[in-house]
């Protein structure tokens, strides 16, 4: 059986500091400039809808390859106690992809949109990683809050270096920069930069539990992983609390994946100008910060699911806004309703799911969560593009994802978390 961790403060902030390095990639690049320069530089020339399918295909396909290699590099990880060095691979991935997106010339848009996928291949497999080594630095009592501060953090830095970006860009002879393109170009290194210099703390100072010892990563343990990952996948199937959980968290999360990759692309698609665009994502992060922190609050006063439930009311309310929308304030409200809720549902979705799973086989378990997150963000934008593509109005495909949060809402609030946590502890002590 995995002891519980003791809280440390050191390791508890080296951990949520990865939130704050690589969620510059998350509002600069993947929500910020890539979709507004990716229309007017990269695919200059092209239509409206054609850019934004090229930008949905991309976001697919990075996250297809998630998809299929997450519940592996999972297991493979568990048996070799390998987390750290996976998520170093996959961060060291998404930093030089990043940083080579400032070389590409106007009107390159496949190179763009190729090292685009492979930059969110690193973002989100080093997720997984990241996830998984949550439950090494919080046991059950602190979890809520610690998932929490690195939505947190990761919401005030990305705000932080999104605004710097955003000034870089409005002004950027006073950066002795020739013009904005310049700059857009500019921040892509400055993310880079950024992801890689606070990613240290997590590989420096966060211990990995050694329940799987230290197998070296050859045929051997990728044929072991893959037989860990059957018998886990049957362990998955009869944890009934965990199967309904991750069923309704695939259906909310992919509405609001969706949200995230595509909510610049749908407010030019209906008129909005770039500037406006950038402001309502800034009040989104810096918005974002406190209230991750009060939705762990909730979590601990309320309950996690609770919390959670609550959020995707909110989701419910600015899917129905955002079909309607006509006017530029509407669009900084929904800015703010969307900071509100969003970091919470990702933080106490993430400490419910480590609640309820083994803790020493949390890498292949949050690899099953992170692929079913990556499996409905395959969904969710490819279905606005389409949508929008057969409609020819980008504002009905948002109606679409409506369901998807009722149905998820309707799944979670049957999850029964105490039966889960006593299954979870029982799977553990027969380990």
């Amino acid at each position: 059986m995995s002891r519980e961790p003791e809280y440390d403060n050191k390791k508890v902030i080296s951990w949520a500091l990865y939130d704050w390095a690589n969620s510059a990639f998350a509002t600069t690049v993947m929500a910020g400039f890539f979709p507004i320069f990716f229309k007017q530089y990269w695919s200059a020339g092209s239509s409206a809808v054609e850019s934004t399918f090229r930008l949905g295909a991309a976001n697919s396909i990075s996250s297809l390859v998630i998809v299929a290699a997450a519940p592996v590099l999972g297991a493979i990880a568990d048996r070799g106690s390998a987390k750290k060095r996976f998520l170093f691979f996959f961060a060291f991935l998404g930093i030089v992809m990043t940083g080579a997106l400032y070389f590409v010339s106007k009107g390159s848009w496949l190179t763009a949109v190729c090292m685009y996928a492979l930059a969110s291949i690193g973002f989100a497999g080093g997720n997984i990683f990241y996830d998984s080594l949550l439950v090494s630095v919080a046991g059950p009592k602190k979890v809520d809050f610690v998932s929490a501060l690195g939505f947190s953090l990761g919401y005030l830095g990305g705000g932080l270096l999104f605004a710097l970006n955003v000034w870089m860009t409005q002004k950027p002879q006073f950066f002795g920069l020739a013009d904005a393109a310049e700059a857009v170009r500019l921040s892509y290194l400055s993310v880079a930069v950024w992801w890689a210099v606070f990613s240290l703390p997590i590989l420096l100072f966060v211990d990995e539990d050694q329940q799987g010892g230290r197998e070296p990563l050859n045929l051997k343990a990728i044929t072991a992983g893959f037989s860990q990952l059957v018998h886990t996948f049957d362990q998955v199937r009869r944890l009934k609390v965990v199967f309904l959980f991750l069923a309704g968290y695939w259906l909310y999360i992919d509405g609001l994946d969706t949200i995230v990759c595509m909510a610049v692309d749908y407010g030019m698609a209906i008129g909005f100008k770039p500037a406006d665009l950038m402001l309502a994502l800034l009040i989104t992060q810096f918005v974002g910060f406190p209230a991750a922190i009060a939705f762990g609050k909730i979590g601990e006063k309320l309950g996690t699911k609770t919390g959670i439930l609550l959020g995707i009311g909110v989701y419910v309310v600015i899917t129905v806004w955002a079909y309607f929308m006509r006017h530029q304030a509407e669009f900084y409200i929904l800015a703010v309703g969307i900071g509100l809720v969003q970091g919470g549902v990702q933080s106490l979705s993430r400490s419910l799911y480590s609640r309820i799973i083994p803790r020493n086989k949390s890498g292949e378990f949050f690899g099953f969560y992170n692929m079913l997150g990556k499996f409905a963000a395959v969904i969710g934008p490819l279905l606005m593009g389409w949508v929008g593509v057969i409609s020819g109005d980008s504002r009905i495909g948002i109606l679409s994802l409506l369901l998807l949060f009722i149905a998820g809402g309707l799944l979670l609030s049957r999850v029964d978390v105490e039966q889960g946590m006593q299954m979870a502890r029982e799977l553990e002590q027969d380990h």
